[in-house]
């Protein structure tokens, strides 16, 4: 198994633990793959503080770590988070990370809790 393969399996497991303090750590990987996984798994907790981790993968350089971050925040309904999906949802330059993150706007604006 591959590093990166093993690192984004710890992380997995790190957000089913609910571990936050651990995955903010590695929310500064080199690796895309890596900070995307951490975006994933923080989309697992459901906290403000996770919500607050996730903005600045929600302005990453990679397309992949800002899609799976705003779809991180819509799991979440990280309503703290929703001007910076609203960005991303409207003038993002991948077509894909606006598709998720018009979903996730949706999702924070109409679930009942």
């Amino acid at each position: 198994m591959a590093r990166i393969e093993r690192v984004v399996e710890k992380i997995d497991k790190l957000g089913k633990k609910q571990n936050l303090d651990a995955l903010v750590k590695m929310a500064d990987d080199s690796d895309d793959e890596v900070r995307a996984a951490v975006a994933q798994a923080l989309g697992q907790i459901k906290s403000y503080e996770s919500g607050t981790h996730l903005i600045p993968l929600l302005r990453d350089t990679s397309s992949m770590v800002r899609a799976a971050a705003a779809e991180a925040v819509g799991n979440i309904n990280a309503k703290h988070c929703e001007e910076y999906v609203k960005k991303l949802a409207f003038a993002d330059a991948d077509p894909s990370v606006r598709q998720i993150a018009r979903e996730s706007l949706d999702k924070i604006r109409t679930r009942i809790i």
